[in-house]
């Protein structure tokens, strides 16, 4: 069985010597977020960041381990009510390495 990674929390808190509610918290949050594909975590970021209003973003990036754009992208997303994201895939159609032609040598030269 393969073992995921999972991020461990650098807030104040969760690096403090003293138990914490919080501390379970994210370290819940990112168990879970070790789950989900790229999106999906994209996704729950942004919605916790919402709650928290102006420095969401940061304080998530920090708790997660997620790029504070990325977490931003994932807020704008969210507002479009994920309009243009694709159902049943990560990427969008096109997106990642261009296929490439497989070339073969040719057996005949000696």
């Amino acid at each position: 069985m393969v073992e995921l990674e999972v991020h461990e929390c650098e807030c104040e808190v969760c690096r403090g010597a003293e138990e914490h509610p919080d501390r379970e918290r994210h370290r819940h949050l990112n168990a879970v977020l070790s789950r989900l594909d790229e999106q999906q975590r994209r996704w729950v970021v942004a919605l916790e960041s919402e709650q928290w209003g102006h420095g969401g973003d940061t304080r998530m990036a920090v708790i997660t381990g997620l790029h504070p754009e990325t977490i931003r992208r994932g807020r704008q997303e969210l507002a479009e009510d994920l309009a243009g994201r694709p159902v049943g895939r990560t990427r969008l159609p096109g997106a990642g390495r261009p296929v490439v032609e497989k070339k073969s040598r040719n057996s005949n030269r000696l």
